[in-house]
């Protein structure tokens, strides 16, 4: 069975289940083997980074986490 997604990168997406219901965002990245999407501006995650030589103060990171393309719905613009 193919993965083909009906949304593509650049597609404007609006959340409709989880935490982030309600937001509207673009897409970052399709992977449509998993069939996940990664959204501008949702499920935003803190990452702790290390100091390392080049990065002497380390601190966080924030980044988007995939979410489940069934949580979401295309936006006609």
């Amino acid at each position: 069975m193919k993965n083909k997604l009906k949304i593509k990168k650049g597609d404007k997406v609006l959340v409709i289940a989880g935490d982030d219901k309600g937001k509207e965002g673009v897409v970052i990245k399709a992977m449509p083997k998993t069939r996940k999407l990664i959204v501008e501006g949702v499920k935003v995650v803190k990452k702790a980074i290390k100091p390392t030589d080049e990065n002497k103060e380390g601190g966080f990171d924030m980044k988007e986490m995939p979410i489940d393309i069934s949580n979401v719905k295309k936006v006609e613009e």
